[in-house]
């Protein structure tokens, strides 16, 4: 078919996102907002393996004509972008904007780039044994010299000072560079007819569309800094906010503040995938196992328990002890190589840790103790090792724990628009995780074999089954050894 200079032809848009930045709603907005304004459009989506391993790319077709003025034709549109014939690349992230253009999707004589020049590492960046990260300065240059237009901003940055999303931001320079027939409405009313963070997302599209405009950005509403219980009131819907709230408060105690804003980050990832009419349930499960899991029980938690006030008036009400008795009080531990491990810098636990599991010494390491917390020296033992808290972040336990959680996370975003009952069931698999010592160590083990086995091959495309990924994480509960868990397995 020979295609004349003067037709028109479909607007290209290719958007790359990693797992958990809300490239999905980003598209579902982009859609919303044409279909309102009755162009024909099309999207198609092609998930990444994990948050920084791949990207997830989402494509965009829409032809600049209204529906009613075709007279009774449709355009035929693409599934997939093509190298030189895209109109807008968008990229979440600096190092994505540089896959885009070393795959050929950005053209100096058509592609307007609209990317954020924050960095998130990838793993090859973070695992190489010298300075593996990658030369911003040139992916800068690239993208200044290889596209037709080029809007470079940290969004990230503007996303935080807004408390918003990226996504949004990312619309908001869609909408300011021009390039789709789309009043600003259209995209505020696409934002409203989500109902997800819509007061929050608003901000950001505002921030993004000043930007790209090259107008004074509106000034930031203190969001971030405001109390955590005002952003869920504004961010997220009433099923949802009671879960939150007990979150924000429980992550508060067990780390600080910046940790329950964390929390509340990652809840926003899930909540920009789920759906009201599904009564929000996948965003209220993750609430729920991601605040449990966040405050896993490490030696630095289970000391802070101990030699805690409310615990020991606990203690002397159980025994019935008068004000004028003594009560003694033992603890009775048995610390290891995983423990000593898990609180060691991530290089140097990683090295203990496989050390004892080649020579079979991780089960066996073990040293009984007995200490007295109700005497002056047993306590300070206890206390102090509680007052390690602000060491917690840099500790080998936390690095694997939230390397986890962004898996499981960037799984669950990248799955729900699949099979939305599966994405439950994968956030209820996070009651997999819990306890302490060897409890813990066996349910990590059955967590990562179901993962495994079950859910990173629908990541790679296989069919997802809900029914199977339920089974699975029944018998690991009902069996903690794992003999149910490999039966319910090889089924």
């Amino acid at each position: 078919m020979t295609i004349l200079e003067n037709e028109p032809r479909p607007i290209t848009i290719l958007i790359g996102a990693l797992g958990g930045e809300g490239g999905g709603l980003l598209t579902n907005w982009l859609v919303a907002a044409a279909a309102a304004a009755d162009l024909p459009v099309q999207s198609t989506s092609i998930p990444g393996v994990a948050q920084r391993t791949g990207a997830t790319t989402y494509y965009l077709e829409v032809f600049p004509t209204e529906t009613a003025e075709l007279n009774g034709k449709m355009p035929v549109m693409s599934l997939y972008p093509g190298p030189g014939n895209m109109d807008v690349v968008v990229a979440s992230e600096l190092l994505e904007a540089g896959r885009a253009i070393e795959n050929g999707f950005v053209s100096p004589d058509r592609t307007t780039l609209i990317a954020s020049t924050h960095r998130i590492y990838a793993i090859a960046e973070k695992s190489a044994m010298g300075d593996g990260v990658h030369d911003s300065d040139r992916v800068l240059a690239a993208a200044r010299e290889m596209a037709d237009s080029a809007m470079l901003h940290d969004l990230a940055k503007t996303a935080e000072a807004n408390g918003t999303a990226l996504n949004a931001v990312l619309l908001g320079m869609i909408a300011g560079s021009g390039k789709l027939p789309l009043p600003d409405s259209a995209y505020e009313d696409a934002i409203r007819a989500q109902g997800v963070a819509v007061d929050a997302n608003l901000r950001g599209f505002a921030a993004g569309l000043s930007l790209a405009r090259d107008t004074e950005e509106p000034k930031a509403e203190a969001v971030e800094t405001a109390p955590p219980e005002q952003r869920i009131e504004l961010d997220f819907p009433a099923p949802v906010a009671e879960f939150a709230a007990h979150g924000v408060s429980k992550l508060a105690d067990y780390q600080d503040m910046r940790y329950a804003r964390l929390y509340l980050d990652r809840l926003q990832t899930v909540l920009a995938v789920d759906s009201q009419q599904k009564s929000w349930k996948l965003t209220r499960e993750v609430a729920r196992y991601l605040a449990l899991w966040m405050s896993y029980e490490d030696v630095i938690r289970v000391a802070d328990l101990k030699t805690r006030a409310d615990r020991y008036n606990r203690v002397r009400a159980e025994v019935g002890a008068k004000a004028d008795e003594p009560v003694r009080v033992t603890e009775f531990l048995k610390p290891g190589v995983e423990e000593v491990a898990s609180l060691l810098p991530p290089g140097l636990g990683a090295a203990l840790s496989g050390w004892a599991a080649r020579r079979g010494l991780t089960a066996r390491l073990h040293v009984a103790r007995r200490v007295r917390t109700d005497t002056i020296f047993g306590f300070l033992q206890l206390w102090l090792l509680a007052k390690l808290r602000f060491w917690r972040r840099r500790t080998y336990r936390f690095s694997q724990e939230q390397a986890l959680m962004e898996k499981w996370l960037a799984a669950l975003v990248a799955l729900a628009p699949r099979d939305y009952a599966f994405a439950v069931e994968l956030a209820e698999c996070a009651n997999l995780l819990k306890g302490y010592g060897e409890t813990q160590a066996r349910g990590h083990g059955n967590f990562e074999q179901v993962f495994d086995t079950i859910v990173a091959p629908a990541l790679g495309g296989a069919a997802t089954d809900a029914a199977r990924l339920r089974s699975a994480r029944e018998a690991a509960l009902a069996d903690p050894e794992g003999q149910a868990l490999g039966q319910a397995l090889a089924v």
